[in-house]
């Protein structure tokens, strides 16, 4: 119990922040821009591969996938789903700031947690990780972070490192819901869930690299639909 809670991915993506914020208070000096762009794309190539490698699966069924994806994106854009979070986030950093005398400190923190935990990335390696006990996405995300983590402390200060809480608290609760709803999953329902979560993987790395500006959490809503539709078909 102990083996599998320090090697989840919650837990270890909690940890790469706080190596990275470490990090980047060691070369508080600064990163020339050049380095973090690079080792940005650098982890947007591997967010892609991850994501490819997620979309081969033999029991994943085309047309499934296909009305899950139409359905669960116009679902999200009509609730805009990606509005309501950055909102969500304007509010926590508007109460985090007010009548602090350390803003520096809240602006890192509020600043990482909003990259950290705000996106489809969060969710879909929460339910990976907590329906098939799968922490690549969770690992490959954790890089990602501490990659970040390095950049933003080296400007915004150890705020960033407080952020590691919010990303255990999230994550953790995100694993500990989707293992709830397990049971009534079958390998079929699991297997679609699990491309379409990749098909959004795929859609984050191309926004890293700038090529889109796909908003990937009005897309969120159609990885729980093959919960239904497998049923029904």
């Amino acid at each position: 119990m102990l083996e599998r809670i320090f090697l989840s991915g919650a837990f270890v993506n909690f940890l790469l922040v706080i190596l990275g914020s470490g990090l980047g208070l060691i070369f508080k000096k600064g990163i020339p821009e050049r380095l973090k762009d690079i080792l940005m794309q650098a982890m947007a190539l591997c967010v892609i591969f991850i994501g490819v490698t997620g979309i081969i699966d033999e029991k994943a069924e085309i047309l499934v996938i296909i009305i899950s994806m139409a359905v669960g994106a116009l679902l999200g854009e009509l609730i805009d789903l990606d509005a309501l979070v950055n909102r969500l986030a304007l509010k926590i950093e508007k109460c985090i700031s007010k009548g602090t005398g350390e803003l520096k400190i809240a602006d890192g923190f509020v600043a990482a947690t909003l990259l950290f935990c705000v996106g489809a990335m969060t969710v879909v390696g929460s339910i990976n990780s907590g329906i098939l006990n799968d922490n690549t996405v969770l690992y490959s995300k954790g890089l990602i972070d501490c990659v970040a983590a390095i950049a933003l402390t080296s400007s915004l200060g150890i705020g960033v490192m407080l952020s590691s809480v919010a990303v255990l608290f999230i994550e953790g609760v995100l694993t500990l819901l989707a293992t709830f709803i397990q049971p009534v999953l079958t390998d079929v329902i699991i297997s679609n869930m699990s491309v379409i979560g990749s098909l959004l993987i795929i859609a984050i790395a191309l926004n890293m690299l700038k090529l889109t500006k796909i908003k990937v959490m009005n897309a969120v809503p159609a990885i729980f639909l093959p919960i239904l539709l497998c049923r029904l078909f």
